[in-house]
C-alpha cells in the first residue's frame, strides 16, 4: 500500500475534495461561491466578492427586505485540444447566493461597481429601519 492508498483510507473527505476539484466545482457547494465580505460602514452595508472571469452583463444582483441575492454564471474555460487535464480547480457554471443582511436595505439606492474581478455593493439601509431617538416626556 502506499501513503496516497492509506491518506485515502483515513481521510475520505480529502478524496472527496479531490475529485470536486478534478469534475470543477468548489470545495462544499455552490452555495459557497462566491466567496464574500459583509460589513457595516455607518448606514450602509458594504458587500464584496472576487469574481473574476464573468461578464458583468451576466451577474444579477437583487434585494428584498434584508436578502441579498446574486447570481451569475462562469463559462467553461476553453480546453487544449490536445494533451490531457493534470489539474483543473477553477469552476464553472451557474450559481446562485442569499445572504442575511444585518438591517432592511432601500432597494432604490442600492449601488454596484465591477473591476478587476471584484464586485462591490453598497446596501443603504432603509429610512424606516434606522434607530429614532426617543424624547421622553415629563
Amino acid at each position: 500500500m502506499t501513503s496516497t492508498y492509506l491518506e485515502r483510507l483515513l481521510d475520505p473527505w480529502r478524496e472527496f475534495e479531490r475529485m470536486n476539484r478534478l469534475i470543477g466545482w468548489p470545495a462544499g457547494s455552490t452555495a459557497e461561491y462566491p466567496a464574500i465580505n459583509i460589513w457595516v460602514a455607518g448606514d450602509d452595508a458594504i458587500v464584496t466578492t472576487e469574481i473574476a472571469g464573468i461578464d458583468r452583463n451576466s451577474i444579477g444582483i437583487s434585494v428584498a427586505g434584508n436578502t441579498l441575492t446574486l447570481k451569475g454564471k462562469r463559462p467553461a474555460s476553453v480546453e487544449q485540444e490536445k494533451g490531457t487535464c493534470h489539474r483543473h480547480e477553477t469552476w464553472s457554471g451557474e450559481f446562485s447566493k442569499s445572504v442575511q443582511l444585518p438591517f432592511n436595505v432601500d432597494p432604490d439606492k442600492v449601488q454596484a461597481s465591477y473591476r478587476k474581478g471584484i464586485l462591490h455593493i453598497s446596501l443603504p439601509r432603509l429610512e424606516a429601519d434606522k434607530p429614532r431617538k426617543i424624547t421622553i416626556e415629563s
